[in-house]
């Protein structure tokens, strides 16, 4: 019976450290996800400057902000 115990305190510990990693993995994929969009933006206004031009990406600048 004392092996029965051993391993289910064992087995009880693993999956409380594997919920907290777990909660870790999901952060890290939410963080990342929002780091990703701002990334995609930044790689869409290069497209369009490479492909329309510094002076066209320039006046949509101009256009944005004011």
């Amino acid at each position: 019976m004392n092996q029965i115990d051993a391993t289910d305190a064992k087995l009880a510990t693993h999956e409380e450290v594997c919920a907290l990693r777990y909660q870790a993995i999901q952060k890290s994929f939410e963080s990342g996800s929002k780091r990703m969009s701002r990334i995609e933006y930044i790689l869409y206004a290069l497209i369009a400057v490479t492909l329309l031009g510094p002076g066209f990406a320039a006046e949509m600048l101009k256009k944005i902000l004011m």
